[in-house]
């Protein structure tokens, strides 16, 4: 299965935050959303990843005078991205190989979409009992 495929069973769109977005105001989109992660962009290029594991992280290394900064001062990059065509067993891999839980999706320069490590799983769990099934209807047959 590709990618493609997966961002077809998503909601559209994706957060995105600039790098002097204040902290705040990501803390407060990514509750208003119910997301993990923002992607991070400059001038519609992605140029990091911001998730709720780095700003707990900082804030335990620097406590609450972290929410007065941006977002550039806690982002990671450079990011990994995926394409619409790559093998979703193949980022799977990626993800797990550098225990990353989000991908942006970017097809001719553009975010097109994001995928999770949930959605991945979820995907292969979807191919695993389609599977199951047309093997009971093959014994049944």
């Amino acid at each position: 299965m590709r990618i493609r495929d997966v961002l077809t069973s998503k909601p559209a769109g994706v957060l995105t935050v600039e790098p002097q977005t204040g902290l705040p105001d990501l803390l407060a989109a990514l509750a208003e959303r119910g997301v993990g992660a923002a992607v991070v962009v400059d001038g519609g290029a992605v140029v990091g990843m911001v998730s709720e594991r780095d700003v707990v992280r900082h804030l335990h290394r620097r406590g609450a005078d972290l929410l007065g900064d941006a977002v550039a001062t806690i982002m990671t990059g450079p990011v990994t991205t995926c394409g619409p065509d790559d093998e979703v067993d193949g980022l799977a891999g990626v993800m797990t190989q550098k225990r990353i839980r989000h991908v942006p999706v970017v097809e001719r320069g553009k975010l097109t979409g994001i995928v999770s490590i949930g959605d991945v799983v979820k995907t292969r769990l979807d191919e695993l009992e389609a599977h199951r099934e047309q093997l009971e209807a093959y014994i049944n047959g």
